[in-house]
């Protein structure tokens, strides 16, 4: 049977990372610091990702519930210390 829950916490991971990657490279050329805090944002929701993939698919009888909050607050956090005390 095919596990489409699998596929679609790596679609999400892979959504995260790339956007994480585009924004990263864009940084780098503008040095523009909203997107700096943008990509951080986006680094930590596919790292959020990853704990939800070990979480669910790997190690489906651990919890790591505690994990994947402090991770997507962690994101949430940078981009909105970006949005408050970076923007023009």
């Amino acid at each position: 049977m095919f596990a489409w829950p699998a596929l679609i916490y790596f679609v999400s991971f892979a959504s995260s990372a790339v956007c994480a990657g585009l924004l990263v490279r864009s940084y780098l050329r503008t040095r523009a610091r909203l997107l700096l805090w943008s990509s951080a944002c986006f680094i930590l929701l596919a790292l959020n990702s990853v704990v939800v993939i070990v979480d669910f698919v790997v190690f489906p009888t651990v919890d790591l519930g505690l994990l994947r909050l402090g991770t997507s607050l962690a994101g949430s956090l940078a981009l909105l210390y970006g949005f408050i005390w970076e923007a023009d």
